[in-house]
């Protein structure tokens, strides 16, 4: 797959049966359409506003940044809000294809996750540790 944002290829990274895109030039990722839910699914979060249905529900986002294409069907994806104090802004496809977050937007929604689990289970510490070493969670170089 190639990357929306700065057109290189892209990598598959996988665990527990959920794989994402992922570019290790810019370190954005692609959410195809069902891996979102997936995670927050198997984490006890799926009724949370960052479900895939409440993001495609939600309006677009008013902004002046570029439209990047949709690495699926090459649509100019659409702008959403998600997540809450610091809010982030992404990129969903209009055709349902899935969801891209730029470099470090996956780690603010990770830190958010983290804080909404009061009792974590070990399959949830495992996803947290696997996303939060996947997009560099706790970097604080601002270099995401």
């Amino acid at each position: 797959m190639i990357c929306p944002t700065c057109h290189n290829v892209m990598i598959v990274v996988e665990h527990d049966k959920i794989e994402l895109d992922y570019c290790p030039n810019c370190s954005g990722t692609w959410f195809d359409s069902g891996e979102l839910d997936l995670i927050l699914d198997s984490m006890g979060l799926e009724d949370s506003l960052l479900s895939l249905s409440n993001i495609f529900a939600s309006p677009e986002a008013k902004t002046t940044e570029k439209k990047r294409r949709c690495p699926i069907c090459n649509q100019k994806m659409e702008k959403a809000i998600i997540g809450e104090k610091p809010e982030v802004l992404i990129d969903r496809c209009p055709n349902g294809d899935g969801l891209w977050f730029d470099g470090g937007e996956v780690g603010r929604l990770i830190t958010q996750w983290v804080e909404r689990i009061p009792a974590k289970s070990d399959f949830q510490e495992r996803i947290l540790t696997f996303l939060g070493d996947t997009f560099k969670v706790g970097d604080s170089s601002g270099s995401e």
